[in-house]
């Protein structure tokens, strides 16, 4: 077993690498293409105005979205995400903004996990995330995969893994402040006697009379 996902680990890896290899060939052809005379211009993306006005709509006090917004959009709380930036570009400097050798700056972290945040929340392509954060795909996708690397290294131990029997007297005891005594956090619906009435709601046909057999908190 652990040969095997030794294995599927280092396939994914060699994946992620042709992904990125493959973008970066193709952001260089259109380079190279962009500078001849018969081809178009290169792309401006005016990526440090794009930044300012992504900082401005939602990590700066009074921004233009509201805490809301960001939940909605994020699918964290601000809280949450800077905690997971902070800790990320204190482990990977990839995801610190530098200065290259012509003295400017690069991309903010923020652009670079919001493009994460969107591949992974939203299933969007690297293509779509290059609309909002004005970033090249072998970026995003360099940012995907470090942020993956880093997260499994980072949270493995305190979230990733199995469940404890510490963890389970936790969602006990939260259950039970709740009024529900004995739940681990849901509620088990037995199989018996609801297909039937399962199809009926999907398709219209409403019974008159709605069973539910749910097992609480029984052991």
């Amino acid at each position: 077993m652990r040969r095997r996902a030794a294995r599927k680990k280092a396939q994914r890896k060699l994946d992620e690498q042709l992904g990125i290899v493959v973008a970066l060939l193709e952001e260089e052809n259109q380079s190279r293409c962009g500078s001849r005379e018969s081809c178009g211009p290169n792309v401006d993306r005016h990526r440090h105005s794009w930044g300012k006005n992504l900082l401005e709509e939602y990590f700066i006090p009074h921004s233009l979205y509201s805490d809301v917004h960001f939940r909605v959009r994020y699918r964290m709380q601000p809280h949450l995400f800077n905690k997971v930036m902070h800790d990320i570009c204190n482990y990977d400097e990839y995801f610190v903004q530098k200065k290259n050798c012509a003295g400017n700056l690069g991309l903010l972290p923020e652009k670079k996990f919001t493009a994460v945040i969107r591949m992974l929340a939203y299933r969007s392509s690297a293509d779509q995330v290059d609309e909002v954060t004005r970033m090249g795909k072998s970026t995003i996708l360099e940012s995907l995969v470090r942020f993956c690397d880093a997260v499994e290294t980072l949270y493995t131990r305190d979230y990733l893994r199995r469940p404890m029997p510490r963890d389970l007297q936790r969602l006990l005891q939260k259950a039970e402040s709740r009024g529900f005594p004995g739940m681990i956090g849901s509620i088990d619906c037995m199989h018996s006697d609801r297909t039937r009435t399962k199809f009926r709601l999907e398709f219209g046909s409403n019974p008159v009379r709605v069973r539910h057999l749910a097992n609480v908190g029984h052991k």
